[in-house]
């Protein structure tokens, strides 16, 4: 080998550190603008009611999501709004696909989940969670008259054909019932709930809220509250706010959280319910 060729892989191996710092100190810059922004960036589905859905019009106190001229109201968004509050930022809604929402964290595009997500064991290996801000129990949805409809134990549901969202433990407790047969996991529950109407499938897996926004939404459908349900733990049927791992907004957002009384959370979720779009079925 030359001194002429040694100079030039010198030069290469000097050109490499270069933009291997750059990338790194790009990576910190949008880490610290994240944390030192004045707006407060959330993620959600926008597609989830009574938890989060899209609006045409900022009535009931939507948020205009980001990049879209469409609003985001539900519950999630009325918490949203109390901790953009209490961290003295601006809040700004980013709309996403469920399987986006652990990405966009973790790249910093988004401060924080906050979309009807439960603190599993699995998403905590990834990012963290604040405290619960909510807690529900896991219901059926089905279509009112049918054979199911007064079921009283999921076992009730052998023979019948059951989904739940993708990516989601709902899809997964649906193996606790013996003999059902598991239909394909759909991308969100808009989906599920014409696939249900159309008698697609038997029944979808949910939470009571949601379930509640169904029927109210369409009188053909029913909730089953179940006398023997799921076996679930208690941090899969909780909804908390994902944020990055050590994220410095952890403290300060489950004092603000700490602020908000069950009652009040109730209340929001009320509203929420009364005010979700029909259009959402």
């Amino acid at each position: 080998m030359n001194r002429k060729t040694i100079l030039i892989l010198i030069m290469i191996l000097l050109i490499n550190i270069s933009l291997i710092g750059c990338n790194r100190e790009s990576d910190i810059e949008s880490e610290e603008s994240s944390n030192n922004s004045d707006t407060f960036k959330v993620g959600l589905e926008a597609g989830y009611p009574p938890f989060n859905w899209t609006q045409i019009d900022s009535s009931n106190g939507a948020v205009k999501i980001s990049d879209n001229s469409e609003y985001a109201g539900g519950y999630d968004v009325e918490i949203a709004k109390k901790i953009a509050e209490g961290l003295g930022k601006e809040l700004e809604i980013v709309k996403l696909e469920w399987d986006g929402l652990l990405p966009a964290l973790t790249s910093n595009k988004i401060d924080a989940i906050i979309a009807g997500m439960s603190p599993t064991k699995e998403r905590m290996e990834t990012i963290d969670f604040s405290n619960n801000y909510y807690k529900s129990d896991l219901v059926m949805i089905v279509k009112k008259g049918s054979k199911y409809e007064g079921a009283a134990s999921i076992n009730d549901f052998k023979g019948a054909k059951v989904t739940a969202q993708l990516n989601t433990f709902h899809y997964s407790v649906i193996d606790q019932i013996d003999g059902v047969i598991k239909d394909v996991a759909m991308d969100n529950f808009p989906a599920m709930r014409v696939a249900l109407q159309s008698e697609m499938i038997d029944g979808y897996v949910s939470e009571r809220p949601e379930g509640v926004s169904a029927i109210a939404a369409n009188d053909n459908f029913a909730m089953v509250e179940f006398q023997e349900g799921f076996n679930t733990l208690d941090d899969d049927t909780a909804i908390a706010v994902g944020l990055k791992k050590e994220s410095d907004l952890r403290e300060e957002i489950n004092e603000i959280l700490k602020g908000i009384s069950d009652k009040e959370r109730q209340d929001i979720m009320n509203k929420a319910i009364k005010n979700q779009p029909t259009l959402q079925e």
